[in-house]
């Protein structure tokens, strides 16, 4: 799977810009989407630029980690994984029997985003489950991306030359635009349009990016570290009615 995401959408952290990146546009002229295209003939593109760009393809994937692509009223979504607690988080979100994983993460962001009842770590925080998940609103502009505790899914961010945020479960699609600025997405975080970078169990701590030095001794993105001494301002997440938007409140 893969996604970019326009500088409007996704400000890329700092620290996974490397000082010799070797990074190109993954957007320009459609060079990322044409290379995808190239390693995965049968893969289905979206083309949602400036904004996003997001790919996908069930081709060498691996069975016990399937990859899941759904849209349901303009928000667009990719997961590759498992949920165990499928039957609850259903029951949860009112979803009939039908519905997986990718639908279960559909309804639970827009819960957030219309109604707001739960604040979104805690929304993460209850899929028990090995997955990595993008999904991209294209009506308000807004991303949400996560990666589970034990970083059990190969999942990768990085920055290309153009400062836009680029996300896929293959290296060799990441540091094909993005050169040396990229890294493992962290395990255990989410990433927001509003609100950035954040730990999910650990939600009221900052995260410091620490440089990644590759086998050639180059630096390669960072590795993000809760930081145990630094906290965060405890605003909260308010309620907000069905007219409102969970992005800006986050």
């Amino acid at each position: 799977m893969l996604a970019v995401f326009g500088k409007s959408v996704a400000k890329s952290p700092e620290g996974l810009q490397s000082p010799q990146s070797s990074s190109v546009s993954a957007i320009k002229d459609g060079f990322l989407a044409k290379h995808f295209t190239s390693v995965y003939p049968s893969s289905v593109t979206l083309n949602l630029v400036p904004s996003a760009l997001l790919a996908y393809s069930i081709d060498k994937h691996n069975p016990l980690l399937p990859r899941l692509f759904a849209v349901v009223d303009d928000i667009f979504c990719l997961f590759q994984g498992h949920i165990d607690n499928v039957a609850h988080l259903k029951q949860q979100y009112g979803l009939n029997k039908t519905a997986n994983e990718v639908i279960i993460v559909i309804e639970a962001y827009r819960t957030l985003r219309d109604r707001g009842p739960y604040p979104a770590d805690q929304v993460v925080r209850d899929f028990q489950g090995k997955f990595a998940f993008i999904l991209f609103d294209s009506s308000s502009k807004t991303a949400f991306v996560a990666s589970d505790s034990d970083g059990s899914v190969p999942f990768f961010w990085g920055t290309d030359a153009d400062g836009n945020l680029v996300l896929s479960d293959e290296t060799g699609i990441v540091s094909k635009s993005c050169g040396k600025s990229f890294a493992p997405f962290p395990k255990g975080c989410f990433f927001t349009t509003s609100g950035g970078l954040r730990n999910f169990e650990h939600p009221l701590n900052e995260l410091k990016p620490v440089p990644r030095v590759d086998s050639s001794g180059q630096v390669c993105g960072a590795t993000f570290k809760v930081d145990a001494e630094t906290k965060k301002e405890t605003t909260g997440m308010p309620r907000v009615g069905s007219a409102a938007n969970w992005s800006s409140n986050y």
